[in-house]
């Protein structure tokens, strides 16, 4: 196995990391990444593979599992009942009861909310040069589930900064300072939905912790810590995936000239599809090796990681043809944005909901929208996300 070197917070990776991917992808589907000291997995074929084979899973084995620093007790409290992180059979309950509450029926019905809050916020856009990520891609997400979950949008802002504060515990960037920055984030989240848990308890609403409260399945439920975890993670997931996906969608839309025709009813699932595919949110995703395994010909221990790499997935040659070209008339194929297996992103149906709707009214209402600097990317891997997307409407 080819052995690579590739600094995850150098600029010009975090700029462009698909350089680095087709720099590695001459040398087989899985290389060495040594600052990571794992295997990563390159290509479409083996990232799903990897995503669907029980051999490998989210959690760390039993008897490798090393104790967290004591000032990370409030997070690791929280990722404790993360579906993200779980294994069956704990997870396929979590999910399951989470399905029963998260409906394509009930995400469906936000269409007319995500309608109209697309137009508030065009309305407010400023005059003059203004940045689309807080005027546009990141209010969006965090309000319809504050909708979806019941929770008073006056507090986005507030979800939005304890969000990516706890968000960061994943970046290549995390310091001591990001980590007490997490911890604190934790508490406070925490508190804030354990008290909106008992309030929906004692008067029940028709929103989705409602609901969720009382998703039942065999007999059980979901406790008040899952509950905490769960509507954390709606929030974080949803939130973090979205904003980047409409940020670096605007961006590569502008950049490649896209004709109005991308934004048509018949056209918006294959431009949406195309964006998810081109630069997604997400470009790492790690396993963990159950059993000794022979993968591409490397050995695997258990306990041993690899890392998923979505992004180069997504730009495979060999699953999509000129997979360097943004092409929006390209058919939808499979791929990587959402990750794969049992854990395929659950907001993944309101993601691309949020895009289908938020693109053609943007470009609709804003059909003169440039660019009015060189976008750049945020120092954010394993997320991939702009730092600001500086436009003129």
């Amino acid at each position: 196995m080819k052995s690579m070197r590739q600094s995850p917070t150098d600029p010009a990776f975090v700029q462009n990391p698909y350089a680095f991917y087709e720099e590695a992808r001459p040398h087989g589907p899985l290389v060495w990444w040594k600052e990571y000291g794992m295997p990563a997995a390159l290509s479409q074929d083996l990232v799903q593979a990897l995503f669907k084979d029980r051999r490998f899973g989210r959690e760390v084995p039993a008897e490798l599992a090393q104790p967290h620093a004591a000032h990370l007790d409030p997070f690791y409290t929280i990722e404790a009942h993360s579906m993200l992180e779980l294994e069956p059979p704990r997870h396929t309950r979590l999910r399951s009861l989470v399905l029963r509450a998260f409906t394509t029926r009930q995400i469906q019905a936000m269409r007319d909310d995500i309608h109209a809050l697309c137009h508030d916020l065009i309305d407010a856009f400023p005059k003059g040069p203004f940045d689309l990520i807080p005027a546009y891609a990141a209010p969006l997400p965090v309000a319809i589930i504050c909708r979806l979950l019941g929770f008073p949008e006056a507090m986005g802002e507030q979800l939005l900064l304890w969000s990516n504060d706890m968000v960061a515990m994943y970046q290549a960037r995390r310091t001591r300072e990001i980590e007490d920055r997490a911890a604190q984030a934790s508490t406070e989240f925490a508190d804030f939905v354990r008290s909106y848990i008992d309030q929906r308890r004692a008067n029940p609403s028709d929103d989705l912790l409602t609901q969720l409260i009382a998703a039942e399945e065999d007999g059980e439920k979901l406790s008040t810590d899952e509950l905490v975890t769960t509507c954390i993670l709606l929030l974080n997931a949803g939130h973090e995936a979205t904003v980047h996906s409409l940020g670096n969608g605007v961006k590569t839309l502008l950049e490649h000239q896209t004709p109005i025709e991308a934004y048509a009813p018949d056209r918006i699932d294959r431009t949406v599809e195309e964006i998810l595919r081109y630069d997604p949110p997400l470009h790492m995703f790690t396993r963990h090796a159950y059993e000794p395994v022979e993968i591409a010909g490397h050995q695997f221990k258990r306990g041993d990681q690899v890392a998923l790499l979505l992004g180069a997935a997504n730009r495979d040659p060999l699953a999509y043809e000129d997979a360097q070209s943004f092409d929006t008339t390209r058919a939808p194929l499979k791929n990587a944005a959402f990750g794969g297996g049992l854990h395929f992103c659950v907001g993944a149906p309101l993601a691309r909901l949020e895009l289908q709707i938020a693109l053609p009214i943007l470009f609709e209402r804003c059909p003169n929208l440039s660019l009015a600097e060189a976008p750049q990317y945020a120092n954010l891997y394993h997320f991939h996300g702009l730092d600001r997307l500086l436009v003129t409407s």
